[in-house]
């Protein structure tokens, strides 16, 4: 295909696939609200804790889509140029998706983070030595600064990159590139710095004794991997809705599929792995009890439907080049690994276990024994879906109405003929 033939492959966004913005955004707004009326009936730790799981998740997918961005700039990548502006798209939702944290930065304001976060209970941290020696690092005033300076550094790079890229299918200047090329290290520093700090403020400190350096790490293969699932689906819906035919081909399909299995399915894998081997391994109460808890109750079966349905099947399926290159099986795939990083941000959030239940246990068979489900977070809420529902739907909604005021390819990108002739070896 010919560079000057990209304009008639139908690269703005039309038919059904633009009409899906709007109503996609009215159906996250409408679970969100359904999920505040239901959290006054069925309890606000679930409601919130749920609430946090579904912005976990809405973020994380834009969080990946602005690390694909910034590393195809700062490798100055030409395979990917006929599928980056999907990903400049989802990033960009990063300007607005501050204001889904709001409440819950009012909540750790107004001293009611308890509910949701132990560290909010004063008299814990003042009482608890291990505690009280982190209160400087999680008082809240610093904690909603820290939230703050991450939200306005996505929202900044996501909106820059994603107008310098429109900005030159407009006047076709090779300035563009040289710009988002120039800064692409220095955002991907801020990128690493806030994503992996951001990890740790929102969901490590939820059990606030313990800690991983791993962690971070952690979070951000899990994001990987909801994107690029995420990635394959959104390209595999334009072409399915007659966008982008040619743009997009078999060839991308196969690196997109190669990023989703290395990362998304190897390299979380490797990850969780070395977490839970230090951790058994050293054997101390402070780091153990954490796994503890998603071992307990129902969150076992859920810790083995991670390793099977988040590893041992998708490594079988995509490890053969043929999966990744057929366009029938790698969705059906994609579809099974995004739902699976949405049980994985579950079980990072709700499993907890009560520091006096720990404390009363003389054996873990006792703690076993004597704790009930509830206690440690298990049993499902329609929480659970709604807040999550909301979530999605609204990036979703968010990422069409994004792509509908642009091309659906950089049509100006000076590697746009790589792209256009890109072939696996």
């Amino acid at each position: 295909m010919k560079v000057a033939e990209v304009k008639n492959d139908h690269i703005r966004l039309s038919g059904v696939a633009a009409k899906m913005g709007p109503i996609l955004a009215i159906v996250g707004v409408a679970f969100l609200g359904l999920s505040a009326a239901l959290g006054s009936g069925e309890g606000w730790t679930t409601f919130w804790k749920s609430y946090l799981v579904g912005w976990m998740v809405g973020l994380g997918l834009c969080l990946g889509a602005l690390f694909f961005v910034l590393l195809q700039h700062l490798t100055r990548s030409g395979w990917s140029i006929t599928v980056r502006r999907l990903a400049e798209g989802i990033a960009k939702n990063l300007t607005w998706m501050w204001m889904l944290f709001v409440p819950i930065l009012i909540l750790v304001l107004k001293g009611d983070g308890a509910v949701l976060y132990q560290w909010g209970d004063t008299n814990l941290m003042e009482h608890d030595h291990m505690l009280h020696a982190k209160a400087g690092y999680l008082s809240p005033t610093f904690w909603s600064i820290r939230a703050i300076f991450y939200l306005v550094v996505w929202a900044t790079i996501g909106k820059l990159y994603f107008k310098w890229s429109t900005a030159q299918d407009q006047d076709g200047d090779v300035k563009w590139t040289h710009k988002m090329q120039k800064w692409a290290p220095i955002c991907m520093i801020l990128f690493a710095l806030t994503q992996s700090y951001a990890a740790i403020d929102w969901m490590m400190t939820l059990q606030p004794k313990w800690f991983s350096t791993m962690f971070a790490v952690y979070f951000w293969a899990s994001c990987m991997c909801g994107f690029f699932a995420l990635m394959i689906l959104l390209a595999r819906f334009m072409q399915s809705t007659g966008h982008l035919q040619k743009s997009i081909s078999v060839e991308h399909y196969h690196d997109l599929g190669k990023w989703l299995f290395g990362i998304g399915v190897v390299f979380w894998a490797y990850i969780a792995f070395s977490q839970y081997m230090l951790i058994w391994y050293a054997n101390l109460p402070v780091e153990t009890n954490w796994y503890m808890a998603r071992q307990l109750g129902g969150w076992g079966a859920i810790s083995l439907l991670l390793l099977f349905g988040h590893f041992v099947l998708p490594f079988v399926l995509l490890i053969t080049r043929w999966t990744k290159r057929w366009r029938s099986p790698l969705p059906i795939i994609s579809a099974w690994l995004l739902l699976m990083f949405c049980v994985d941000i579950y079980w990072l959030v709700m499993p907890v276990v009560p520091e006096e239940a720990i404390v009363n246990a003389g054996s873990y068979n006792e703690l076993a024994n004597n704790i009930t489900a509830s206690e440690i977070g298990y049993g499902f809420s329609v929480l659970n879906f709604t807040c999550l529902i909301g979530m999605v739907a609204l990036v979703l909604g968010g990422t069409l109405l994004n792509l509908r005021k642009c091309n659906l390819v950089a049509t100006a990108d000076p590697r746009l003929d790589e792209a256009l002739h890109f072939e696996n070896a």
